[in-house]
């Protein structure tokens, strides 16, 4: 279903905010397989095959080393729920703004952890914040899309390339460009992740701050000014 031309979009919506967080999601999956003991934290399907193969297998102890992160997933995700509608009763910032908060915390920490340190500190936290992002950021700009992962996005692009073309959708020309683009950020954050892991090791995760700042300031902005009269304005797919 096509949205409307005058439809209004917060700028939790807008594009610029799902390219540069879809950006960090990736940097985040390549940090932690990287460096951070192979685990992917930003999608949990890698996992759950991994985890039913542990199973397959009797091995028991990679069996709880990954109930650690998928658990922290599931809680990631009910803690997003119930903390959006109470932070909305302030009237201050949204929860959308205040989730970007949270996650320079976090990389902050996880940045100031000594390479010693247990991975599963880092895949715990990571895997709670990309999972409160994907449950948060939901709709781009009216288009359902995720920041974290990229298999529907693949998907959509596929699809829309063919019905753009078969059927002169202009519609479908869009989405398949928008979808793309998702792509194209996913892949730069972990091609960005890679290079900066091999030069800083575990102090790497530092470097998504500047992008989580910027992010974080604009929101705040829009919270605080054009859109404070909006802050009880649901985004879409809420």
């Amino acid at each position: 279903m096509s949205t409307p031309k005058n439809s209004f979009f917060l700028e939790c919506e807008k594009h610029w905010t799902f390219w540069l967080l879809i950006a960090v999601g990736g940097f985040y999956g390549a940090y932690t397989y990287s460096v951070r003991g192979g685990i992917f934290c930003n999608a949990q399907t890698a996992n759950i095959v991994l985890l039913s193969m542990a199973i397959g297998t009797a091995n028991l102890a990679q069996v709880m080393y990954l109930i650690i992160p998928i658990s922290s997933y599931f809680l990631g995700a009910i803690l997003s729920e119930i903390l959006a509608k109470k932070i909305k009763k302030f009237h201050f910032f949204r929860w959308d703004t205040i989730l970007v908060a949270i996650e320079i915390l976090a990389v902050i920490f996880l940045g100031l952890l000594p390479k010693s340190a247990p991975d599963q500190i880092c895949q715990i936290t990571l895997n709670f914040i990309c999972s409160m992002q994907f449950n948060t950021y939901r709709q781009n700009e009216g288009i359902p899309m995720a920041t974290t992962f990229v298999t529907n996005h693949i998907r959509q692009t596929g699809s829309n390339i063919v019905k753009a073309i078969r059927d002169k959708d202009k519609e479908a020309s869009k989405r398949w460009k928008m979808h793309g683009i998702m792509l194209l950020m996913f892949s730069f954050g972990g091609i960005f992740a890679t290079v900066v892991c091999t030069f800083f090791d575990v102090k790497a995760i530092l470097c998504v701050i500047p992008l989580l700042l910027f992010i974080f300031i604009r929101l705040a902005i829009a919270d605080r000014t054009y859109e404070k009269d909006l802050l009880s304005k649901v985004p879409r797919g809420h």
